[in-house]
């Protein structure tokens, strides 16, 4: 999980991490908080009971 300050921050990295997406299942970068992930999506809401704290907040390649 990750959060983003914007939809363009979260387009830009999921273009960057997605490795290959195939009928619409994805492969993400080694080291990405969505590694292990088959896709992804958006929301203006929190859909885990993650702790916003406690995730990766505009994660960005030199982060990893």
């Amino acid at each position: 999980m990750a959060t983003f300050d914007s939809e363009a921050m979260l387009l830009s990295y999921v273009r960057w991490a997605t490795l290959s997406e195939h009928d619409g299942v994805f492969k993400f970068e080694q080291g990405s908080p969505l590694v292990g992930f088959q896709g992804w999506s958006h929301a203006s809401e929190p859909e885990t009971e993650d702790d916003p704290a406690a995730v990766l907040h505009n994660p960005s390649p030199s982060m990893l």
